[in-house]
């Protein structure tokens, strides 16, 4: 089985626990946004400053691995044309309920963002992308397909973990892993992921996080840092994530 497909099996069976990335928005939610009242979260703790996306309506917006029916409303509502994809049923299956519910459309395509994106050239004007690269080893691949299927002007606005939560054990208190961390390489980290149920991830270096973006030719123009939300390293105020505002100009 190929390491996606053990992902997105894994993915939704999280949603089936109720993992809170896969927990879709309520009525009042949504009707908050009808009338400018949102936020949305690319990393655990904080919110996307407004102004990362401009003016939303009528444009049209990629939500790349972002099904679960938390962001694809909120951009819905404030006037975007949405396209959510992921390769997670479930995850998909969430904002199938809360367009229904709503009596909104969307566009859900079930893919593999490891492989090439099943869009045209220059087909969307906003890329919002949560973390979730860690479930793909060539990351560079993901940044030339976000600028190819981007308009000329338009933004990714993308959820990076750094690395740091690859190195510790559960309770972020002992060193347990060197970096890369890359379980098709190294089985000890594989038998180590499958213990834990946490899929195939990977750990990103900076340079295939921001570098990779540049190399493509994207222009960074905002970033910040977050924490986990919870846990040894958050207690300790350390970043592990860092989001991201690049243009294709």
């Amino acid at each position: 089985m190929d390491y996606t497909d053990i992902n997105s099996k894994t993915i939704d069976r999280w949603v089936d626990e109720g993992w809170e990335w896969g927990q879709l928005i309520s009525h009042d939610e949504y009707a908050a946004a009808l009338e400018g009242r949102w936020d949305v979260k690319l990393t655990p703790t904080k919110f996307v400053p407004h102004e990362w996306f401009g003016e939303l309506r009528g444009k049209k917006l990629l939500g790349l691995a972002s099904g679960g029916g938390q962001q694809m409303p909120i951009f819905t509502a404030l006037g975007a044309d949405c396209t959510v994809l992921d390769y997670s049923e479930r995850m998909l299956e969430q904002d199938r309920i809360v367009a229904a519910r709503e009596g909104y459309d969307i566009d859900i395509v079930r893919a593999d963002m490891s492989k090439r994106l099943p869009f045209e050239d220059g087909s969307f004007d906003i890329i919002f992308h949560p973390v979730s690269n860690v479930y793909v080893e060539d990351v560079r691949h993901v940044w030339r397909e976000c600028y190819r299927v981007l308009r000329k002007g338009g933004v990714l606005i993308a959820g990076l973990d750094i690395g740091l939560n690859f190195v510790f054990d559960e309770n972020e208190k002992e060193i347990l892993n060197t970096l890369p961390f890359n379980p098709l390489k190294n089985p000890d980290q594989m038998r180590q992921l499958q213990e834990e149920d946490d899929g195939v991830q990977f750990s990103h270096t900076l340079e295939e996080q921001i570098d990779g973006q540049l190399e493509v030719g994207f222009t960074l123009t905002n970033l910040y840092e977050d924490t986990n939300g919870s846990g040894n390293l958050h207690d300790h105020n350390i970043a592990t994530f860092i989001a991201t505002r690049s243009v294709k100009l």
